[in-house]
């Protein structure tokens, strides 16, 4: 009898134990067929379609996994979406950024050649064209530098140099712009060398886009450059006592193609500080802006110095 019973029980686990294989069997296939069929749903573009599992299934690594690489996907299908409109917002733009000042120049020129205007009033047209045709080169020198970047074509070739040096020589040739465009300029950089790894010539397209920035937009008439030492770092402090920005500006100044609404022209691409916040980035430094509307602004950037 004991035997017996022995046998029963052991066929009974038997039992127990194919049957219980044959639903784990059927419910791992059941999973399946719901993990292809939300994988032909999201082939179908529907990004926002889950696999669902519980942690203690056999699928469940696997139905996790998926779900990290959707999601990995359509991160990077956002980001290509975002590149595609600010590029088809850029070939708008040109139209009106680049053959208008274009059509203006030509203009003054023709006037000029054909004798339409004469003696004073033709140097006026000339100097005005003149003044056109380095706007056009400085919209232009933008995109550049825009499209490498995004095309990761820029090169950065870093050295170690004295950023006091080379800041001096930089805003030795804003000076009679400074001079020229009416806006007093207050330099504050000590005597003593800084040295950093930089790439010069990145350094000098940040600090001329900063600059550019404040006379462009400001509407200030003094800025003030002061170089100075903090924590490891070399601190450079931009300021202008322009109108400022506010708050929800501040939020997306560094963003491509964005333009503070209050108390901005329309000159500009709208990529000029998204570019210095990339190359800031890249040169492996920090960049901060404080600003009171109405009480101008101040930028900061923040380099490594050198053992």
């Amino acid at each position: 009898m004991y035997t017996e019973a022995v046998i029963i029980v052991a066929l009974g686990v038997a039992f127990a134990s194919v049957c219980g294989f044959f639903l784990t069997v059927r419910r791992v296939k059941k999973q399946i067929l719901e993990i292809s069929d939300a994988l032909e749903d999201i082939k179908n573009g529907n990004g926002n379609r889950r696999i669902l599992s519980e942690t203690h299934e056999l699928v469940a690594p696997l139905a996790y996994e998926i779900n990290d690489i959707i999601l990995s996907y359509e991160d990077r299908l956002s980001a290509y979406r975002r590149t595609e409109e600010t590029n088809r917002q850029l070939m708008t733009n040109l139209s009106h950024d680049v053959r208008t000042p274009l059509t203006t120049l030509i203009g003054y020129l023709d006037a000029a050649h054909k004798g339409i205007v004469r003696g004073k009033e033709r140097d006026d047209y000339i100097e005005t064209a003149r003044r056109k045709a380095y706007d056009l080169k400085e919209y232009i020198d933008v995109l550049f530098d825009w499209f490498k970047l995004g095309s990761n074509e820029f090169s950065m070739s870093l050295s170690t140099v004295d950023l006091t040096e080379l800041t001096r020589n930089i805003l030795a040739c804003w000076i009679p712009i400074f001079e020229d465009t009416h806006i007093d300029f207050i330099v504050d950089i000590p005597e003593q060398p800084f040295r950093v790894q930089i790439d010069p010539d990145g350094y000098m397209r940040i600090l001329n886009n900063l600059i550019q920035n404040v006379i462009s937009h400001s509407h200030g008439d003094k800025i003030e450059i002061a170089l100075s030492e903090q924590g490891g770092n070399i601190k450079i402090r931009l300021s202008d006592n322009g109108v400022g920005m506010d708050k929800e500006d501040l939020k997306h100044i560094f963003e491509r193609l964005y333009k503070c609404d209050k108390g901005r022209s329309e000159k500009g691409s709208g990529l000029g500080l998204s570019i210095v916040y990339q190359l800031v980035d890249k040169l492996n430094g920090t960049i901060t802006v404080e600003s009171v509307l109405g009480e101008g602004a101040v930028f900061i950037l923040l380099f490594p110095l050198t053992e």
